[in-house]
């Protein structure tokens, strides 16, 4: 089968969050067709989710199903029309939120990403891209973090969920010849960054004058990832998705939880006031991406360092208060 899908329409689950958002508005000025499909999950404001996506919902190639990735009636509705391929972006997110309620992100994240691909099965459809995290890496002790290594041990529910959701993607492509590619996100921040991860939720409360809980001693580490990099990234997996393939996507430039709230500082020139807190179960001491196979595969070349991504967010997070 030819892998050109330039002129295919894609369907983008989790359409109105962060990344989906982003993703969609870039499929869009790339001229493609683009479906959305989101159920305005209430983990956060949906308010906020409809507006990540106004200006999608103003673009002629774009339309929006409002629905859930477990319902097979909308699934398989949305999937029988002309969908090439699949971006599967939906989840359940988060590590803490997973151990307080394990059964419903087994639900959504794994019962979900199955109906996905049994609907893919079905409709015949030949390209599924699935977001996957470094939380599955968990507290490997060898770094930076390749898609090669060992990824049996994870740390919380929610990264069980991401490893059985690349298990199943490779099932299926053993079995009916789906072509996949897992994309291991590592920390994603930028405009429309979701209100409960730290970048986000310290500058709010720096910003206000109000302490920033701080787990831990400050020396955990993180390989924040600017919301564009990620992008280029993901446009270049669906334009090669072929076959079976895990790709991290990171900025392979890991900052220690101290070292990011300075950047913070620097950013919004105001000082945090910390509040420091025990480090709760599930969080990974670092996360640390090896991006050479998506260099050398995908073209993938992260630019945006910390201090400009931080810049950049705070200009976006301050035009949202006007």
């Amino acid at each position: 089968m030819g892998n050109n899908p330039d002129k295919e329409t894609v369907l983008v689950t989790g359409a109105a969050g962060f990344i989906g958002s982003h993703l969609c508005e870039a499929l869009l000025a790339a001229g493609r067709i683009v479906i959305g499909l989101d159920n305005f999950d209430s983990f956060y404001d949906s308010k906020v989710k409809r507006r990540n996506i106004t200006d999608c919902l103003r673009h002629s190639s774009f339309s929006l199903v409002e629905g859930d990735i477990r319902d097979t009636e909308v699934v398989d509705r949305v999937l029988s029309g002309s969908v090439g391929t699949i971006v599967h972006l939906a989840a359940r997110a988060g590590v803490r939120p997973s151990i307080e309620n394990p059964l419903l992100y087994q639900d959504v994240n794994v019962n979900g990403t199955c109906v996905l691909l049994e609907a893919a099965r079905r409709h015949g459809n030949r390209r599924f891209i699935f977001a996957s995290s470094s939380s599955v890496y968990g507290n490997n002790n060898k770094t930076p973090f390749s898609e090669s290594d060992f990824v049996d041990h994870p740390i919380s529910p929610y990264a069980a969920t991401k490893k059985a959701g690349e298990l199943l993607c490779h099932a299926y492509h053993h079995l009916f010849g789906i072509h996949v590619t897992c994309l291991r996100f590592f920390t994603v921040y930028g405009a429309r960054q979701r209100p409960d991860l730290a970048i986000h939720k310290f500058t709010r409360l720096i910003e206000s004058g109000k302490p920033i809980p701080v787990f831990g001693d400050g020396s955990m580490m993180r390989d924040h990832t600017y919301i564009d990099d990620v992008i280029a990234g993901g446009l270049a997996a669906i334009d090669r998705c072929e076959g079976f393939r895990i790709y991290n996507l990171g900025e392979s430039q890991p900052v220690s939880l101290s070292a990011m709230i300075s950047a913070i500082e620097r950013a919004l020139g105001k000082k945090a006031t910390i509040d420091r807190l025990p480090c709760p179960p599930g969080d990974v001491d670092r996360t640390y991406a090896d991006v050479s196979r998506a260099r050398a595969e995908l073209g993938y070349e992260p630019t945006t360092d910390l201090d400009t991504g931080l810049r950049k967010f705070v200009a976006w997070f301050r035009g949202q208060q006007d």
